[in-house]
């Protein structure tokens, strides 16, 4: 016959045997717990990879897309940069949308060697853009990342200048946009002797020190010399 001290004893064992089993349950609860939250976090985690890594092909594949395209015409001087990301290139600022409290525009005519050469979309314009058809058989870069206050939209040669403050722009900064060298000997990877002209007349000096003007209308010339042409803006610009 169990004595009351042998009661007291098994009933403090079932007491602690309880208590353990309580503290493990609560142990294996905090345990599934924190295991669903960490499994939720890198779910969370790996969506936001995943989509950032999209985003990254999309602009990648974009970019790809806009160099092959631009470098297969044989008279293009050279492809946008894909470089851009933001940062100010040569004193020329970046917004992510396009300024217009000081808005005009500026053309740009390249010959080498006689053969005019394309100044393309998209300079000063940081990818991924959105694009459509310019009517001419040609694309439009309707909006993109960021728009540097010097860039074009399509290839017809027009610059656009659009800053949130009148400034003085130089055609070098264009070309530093565009990752491309410009001065009296060299028009990108072109060198030879450089010939400009800004509205019909001779500029003497450095190319790159051009003022981009309202309505300027420069042509480049390296080596053999060309004659000027005048450039009708279109309507609205």
């Amino acid at each position: 016959m169990a004595t009351q001290g042998n009661k007291k004893l098994a009933a403090e064992r079932r007491a602690e045997l309880a208590a353990k089993q309580a503290a493990m349950a609560r142990a294996e609860k905090r345990r599934k717990v924190m295991f669903g939250t960490g499994a939720g976090v890198l779910v969370a985690v790996l969506v936001v990879a995943l989509v950032l890594l999209n985003i990254s092909r999309n602009h990648t594949d974009q970019a790809a897309s806009v160099a092959s395209s631009q470098t297969g015409e044989s008279n293009l001087l050279a492809p946008v940069w894909t470089g851009l990301d933001g940062q100010v290139i040569d004193g020329v600022g970046v917004n992510s949308m396009e300024q217009t409290a000081y808005h005009i525009h500026a053309h740009l005519a390249i010959y080498v060697n006689g053969k005019q050469m394309t100044v393309p979309y998209g300079i000063g314009i940081q990818q991924p853009w959105s694009t459509t058809s310019d009517g001419n058989g040609g694309e439009f870069v309707e909006s993109g990342a960021a728009f540097y206050y010097l860039h074009t939209h399509d290839d017809s040669g027009v610059i656009h200048i659009e800053s949130p403050t009148t400034q003085t722009y130089k055609l070098g900064q264009f070309f530093a946009e565009w990752n491309q060298t410009l001065s009296a000997t060299q028009i990108g990877t072109h060198t030879g002797n450089v010939t400009a002209y800004v509205n019909g007349t001779k500029y003497t000096g450095n190319p790159a020190d051009i003022t981009l003007s309202s309505h300027a209308v420069i042509q480049l010339d390296l080596g053999t010399v060309v004659a000027p042409a005048p450039y009708a803006f279109a309507s609205g610009l």
